[in-house]
């Protein structure tokens, strides 16, 4: 792994939580401050990874869970090793939607695939690499699928209640695990109130950790 200078920052949270619309909101404002930054997605932040994430996302037949989480932890390893890694050596801030936790939360809890199991993969496919920080954008599941259009449901908004409610157990008991690493906010907020929330966080995370300047 290269060696890392920047400041590596991932959001997670379930469905509905409203941290990508959140997370492009906080774009504009860091680039208000002059502070260089990338954001990329998981799935999806390669060209790679594009159709991997229809893949999962979109099929119409059956996945098995243990497929899934290759194809989550396939589209991973590129990911970080193209856009993660690279911009974090210089010394940029790098944002990603979603990383390594959403797949404890929701193939471990959510599908019950063994942790030792999605442990072991998460460290092969990030190369070891952890986020400084990561906030989960909090919200009780019934009220976030209730925030989704009807018409726009992709295979896992499709999935039960009691799936969408083991995978936030599954956050709230990783924020547990590791709580220096984690902030929590409520998303179930005023949309105003989540993004002071989400800008106080991160500018914990630049303190003393200087980043590198727009162009």
């Amino acid at each position: 792994m290269s060696e890392k200078q920047g400041v590596f920052i991932s959001l997670e949270g379930p469905e509905g939580a409203g941290k990508t619309t959140q997370l492009k909101l906080l774009s504009k404002w860091l680039e208000e401050q002059n502070i260089d930054h990338v954001i990329t997605r998981d799935p999806g932040g390669t060209g790679l990874g594009k159709p991997i994430r229809r893949l999962l996302l979109q099929s119409d037949s059956p996945v098995h869970p243990v497929t899934e989480l290759l194809l989550y932890e396939a589209d991973r390893a590129q990911n970080v090793s193209e856009i993660i890694l690279p911009n974090l050596s210089e010394g940029k801030l790098v944002f990603c939607d979603r990383y390594i936790d959403s797949t404890i939360a929701y193939q471990g809890y959510g599908r019950d695939i063994d942790r030792k199991l999605i442990d072991l993969l998460n460290g092969i496919a990030s190369q070891g690499l952890r986020p400084d920080m990561t906030i989960l954008f909090d919200i009780e599941s019934s009220a976030g699928l209730a925030r989704l259009h009807p018409s726009g449901h992709d295979r896992l908004e499709r999935e039960a209640l009691e799936f969408h409610q083991r995978v936030r157990q599954g956050y709230l008991a990783l924020t547990q695990e590791e709580p220096s690493r984690w902030r929590v906010l409520d998303a179930a907020g005023p949309m105003h109130v989540v993004q002071e929330e989400l800008r106080r966080f991160v500018t914990e995370a630049l303190s003393g950790k200087p980043v590198k300047a727009q162009a």
